[in-house]
């Protein structure tokens, strides 16, 4: 199970002392949200916020794009660091859409991953199973930490690891959204191999909390 601190819940006045503890607290990704006031309601961080963490910590970077224009966004965040990108199914407005631009961050040298709402089907997933290395399975509405999980991702979760342990497929399933240990718990249960996890984190001893989700 790999964790993935959302530094969306990290506290900036104490930036260098959780940063320090998140490099030595075991967690394997640093999970950066990126929302612009439009897809979702609420604003976050910009490419220069990223070029600073590349620089204080060496985990992987897991850019989750909560945008209207994954295309756009997805050169200006791979440009500043970006070790994978994470778009959303309903920014798109085709399945070849949404291939064109998982080749183009292939082509870039980075992981490509593909994120759907609590409301949307994971069905629409099938056709694109071969094309990502990531499927984030959204388990609260995006756009604000801090919400309670929804029980409803569970199924999406069990869908997704047996359609793609029928294609012999090693892409991660990642759940974000209200993960603590006890949720966290049920959907590694469920077939997860990444937890996103931001207030649990960041509001409690950070080494402690990533343990705890393991």
């Amino acid at each position: 199970m790999k964790i993935a601190p959302s530094v969306l819940s990290l506290d900036y006045s104490r930036f260098n002392k959780q940063i320090n503890e998140l490099n030595a607290s075991g967690a394997e990704w640093i999970h950066y949200d990126v929302m612009d006031g439009h897809f979702v309601p609420n604003l976050t961080f910009g490419p220069d916020i990223l070029k600073s963490f590349c620089k204080v910590s060496p985990l992987f970077k897991d850019v989750h794009l909560m945008v209207t224009d994954p295309v756009f966004f997805a050169d200006v965040f791979m440009k500043a660091g970006a070790d994978q990108i994470t778009f959303h199914y309903e920014a798109m407005s085709s399945l070849d859409e949404i291939r064109k631009l998982a080749a183009h961050i292939h082509a870039s040298g980075k992981k490509a991953g593909i994120s759907i709402k609590p409301k949307t089907d994971v069905s629409v997933l099938e056709p694109l199973l071969k094309d990502f290395d990531l499927f984030l399975v959204m388990s609260v509405e995006p756009g604000f930490g801090g919400q309670k999980f929804m029980p409803a991702a569970l199924d999406k979760i069990s869908w997704l690891r047996r359609h793609l342990d029928e294609i012999s497929s090693s892409a991660e399933i990642e759940v974000d959204g209200g993960i603590n240990a006890d949720t966290g718990r049920q959907c590694r249960e469920a077939g997860a191999t990444v937890l996103v996890a931001g207030s649990y984190v960041f509001k409690n001893g950070i080494k402690t909390a990533v343990e705890s989700l393991r």
